[in-house]
């Protein structure tokens, strides 16, 4: 087994024998040989590592039980991917789409398995020799957004990925209404927010392709450089508008949890703060970053509603994973991040 998977949790096994019917003859190798075990971090799509033949490919589907209308869309994750990869390649190449859900239950893709290391929760052995590895990986994490933000939309007819049209004023409605599909307890300053990002909405910058869930455990990074991005994952939300969400979002998850990057990884290693991120954003693409503050209220706002979607599976027993039964104090605590931001901002 591979040190990054790990054996399938209860509930969430696939059919293998139907899934090696399904891909005998579209991968080479033979589908009697499929091994399968489990990506086991995240907290939404299931992701699985398949070996076929030798070689080994990652599936992924949406999450067990109902989930919000237009979420977790798979196909959609999949034909922005094969459209992305070409012009950005930390994109990982994809390989095959199902979208009939008899065959696991669920539409599911493959996609090639690239190796690296996700942070999450400590300092990887592989970069003790690195004394400033955080700002290496601070530099990268920026770099390869610019880089993101800089692909031709046009040349490459990646403009239809979205509709840059209204996409600011979508991003409020649409994630306003998700809330309040997902709500299990009133919370006023929920109101306020909402409130406050549909009354001070800017004018929306150029468009741009966007990844729209850009974060560092969304991001592998190269074992042997810190400052190197093998990877970019999840492209769920991916589409085409305003790049300043992006960098909002960004910034939000960076500074969670004690104005660390990610959960409960140490602040040393020279990490940037958020005037270096936005210093190094704003140098690397020459864009004007005037009203940030916006964008980063309406990226903690976003953050707080994913999480609630997520706890909302738990609430109505669509999940048995532990991990979520605390996520509602989570989300309070992204609220009231979210009035001392917008408050600071006005």
């Amino acid at each position: 087994m591979s040190i990054d998977t790990a054996p399938i949790r209860p509930g969430e096994e696939l059919d293998l024998a139907a899934l090696a019917a399904y891909l005998d003859g579209k991968l080479p190798g033979p589908v009697s040989s499929l091994e399968v075990e489990q990506f086991p971090g995240g907290h939404s799509n299931l992701t699985y590592m398949l070996r076929v033949g030798g070689i080994e490919y990652v599936l992924r589907r949406a999450p067990l039980g109902p989930v919000a209308p237009k979420a977790h869309d798979m196909a959609r994750e999949f034909r922005v991917l094969d459209a992305v990869h070409a012009h950005f390649p930390p994109a990982p190449r994809v390989h095959l789409l199902c979208e009939d859900p008899r065959v696991i239950g669920a539409v599911f893709y493959l996609m090639e398995r690239r190796r690296g290391i996700i942070l999450r929760s400590s300092i990887p052995a592989e970069y003790a020799g690195f004394s400033e590895w955080g700002a290496l990986t601070s530099m990268a994490y920026v770099d390869c957004l610019a880089a993101l933000h800089t692909v031709d939309i046009q040349r490459h007819r990646l403009d239809k990925l979205g509709k840059p049209e209204g996409y600011l004023e979508r991003q409020v409605s649409g994630w306003s209404e998700r809330w309040r599909r997902a709500q299990t307890e009133d919370n006023p300053a929920m109101d306020e927010v909402i409130a406050y990002l549909e009354e001070q909405l800017p004018v929306a910058r150029p468009a741009t392709l966007i990844h729209n869930d850009y974060k560092l455990d969304n991001i592998m990074l190269d074992p042997a450089n810190p400052g190197r991005i093998a990877a970019v994952l999840d492209w769920e939300m991916a589409t085409v508008g305003d790049p300043l969400s992006d960098v909002g979002l960004a910034l939000c998850y960076w500074l969670q949890a004690g104005r660390q990057p990610v959960g409960a990884l140490p602040a040393a290693g020279g990490w940037f703060s958020r005037e270096q991120i936005l210093n190094r954003y704003e140098a690397m693409t020459l864009r004007d970053l005037t009203g940030i503050e916006w964008y980063e209220v309406l990226g903690i706002f976003k953050l707080a509603v994913i999480v609630q979607q997520i706890y909302y599976r738990y609430f109505n027993g669509q999940t048995r994973d532990e991990r979520f039964k605390d996520f509602h104090l989570r989300v309070r605590d992204l609220i009231d991040q979210a009035r001392r931001r917008l408050d600071s901002a006005r």
